[in-house]
């Protein structure tokens, strides 16, 4: 089968078209053809890309770990699901991601594609929501009449956590680039601020939740605008590792959870939730989505890379 995978990261990515077995399904997996997949661009410089989960070298991983497609073998010992079902969901970080033919992926990762969603809508929808809702309710705990403040709003995650948090019954202040202060005002956010004109910490005070997903600098001075007693969590790569311990504190990974993954499904489903795809990619030009070249239309939400489906084999 076709896939993508990282030849290099050093001193920069490359990514390189290539001819690899179609992966088997083990014992409580799924073979899925793939329709399409979501861009982490991030994932490229994360530990699990050169190293397995056990500490040894890992190369020529294949990237992509958010996906929709069709169910192409069910593996042993896999319930809930059959050949032929349009499903969507993540897999692990330390596997072979989507950006291929055919991933795998545990039955438990995966969800029914919402019917009302495109498979290239459906495969923006995991990493972002599922890290918006780990992070909003399993650890930063947020309640429905605090104040929270987005980092990064119009992104693939902040969209997904402005909406959630609203939905929630939270008081939502976000940042945002100036083009995009509109729409995320629209999303919901009570008050956006347009952090290429104002400080954003001249102007909140007091919040109980920051939500960053930016980092570095603006990670920083979060700390600030908190609360006594308030909660930061942060999906900023470099905080991962870091020698700040209050950092590394905040700092989480998203885990898929179908439990998680179908409620967010019925919330699409019934126009609660809102996905938006920045651009459909074709498989053809994905190393150019990964490094950020090819061209944005929205300028927010997530890069999706549509796959040439092929017949199963």
């Amino acid at each position: 089968m076709r896939a993508v995978q990282i030849i290099s990261t050093q001193p920069e990515p490359i990514l390189a078209e290539t001819d690899v077995p179609v992966p088997a399904p083990r014992d409580g997996e799924v073979l899925i053809r793939v329709h399409a997949a979501g861009v982490t661009p991030t994932e490229l410089v994360w530990s699990p890309t050169t190293q397995n989960n056990d500490g040894s070298p890992r190369s020529r991983a294949v990237p992509g770990h958010e996906f929709s497609g069709v169910i192409a073998t069910v593996g042993r010992d896999s319930k809930g699901f059959s050949i032929g079902d349009e499903v969507f969901g993540m897999n692990d970080w330390f596997v072979d991601g989507a950006t291929a033919d055919y991933c795998t992926a545990p039955a438990s990762s995966i969800a029914h594609k919402p019917k009302c969603l495109t498979h290239a809508e459906a495969a923006a929808v995991p990493i972002g929501a599922l890290t918006a809702w780990q992070g909003l309710h399993d650890h930063a705990k947020l309640q429905a009449w605090q104040r929270i403040l987005v980092h990064g709003g119009a992104g693939g995650v902040g969209i997904f956590c402005i909406q959630l948090a609203r939905h929630h019954g939270a008081k939502v202040i976000a940042t945002a680039s100036t083009r995009n202060v509109g729409f995320v005002s629209r999303l919901g956010a009570d008050q956006v601020i347009d952090y290429t004109m104002d400080a954003f910490d001249r102007i909140v005070r007091g919040v109980d939740v920051v939500f960053d997903t930016v980092g570095g600098e603006t990670l920083r001075r979060s700390w600030s605008v908190l609360k006594p007693g308030g909660r930061l969590v942060t999906v900023a790569a470099d905080s991962e590792n870091t020698s700040d311990a209050r950092e590394r504190e905040a700092f989480f990974i998203v885990e898929p959870n179908q439990k998680q993954l179908t409620e967010i499904g019925e919330l699409l489903e019934s126009g609660l939730l809102r996905v938006f795809v920045d651009g459909e990619v074709p498989f053809s030009n994905a190393a150019a989505a990964y490094n950020r070249e090819t061209k944005r239309t929205l300028g927010y939400g997530k890069t999706v890379i549509v796959m040439p489906v092929t017949e199963p084999h």
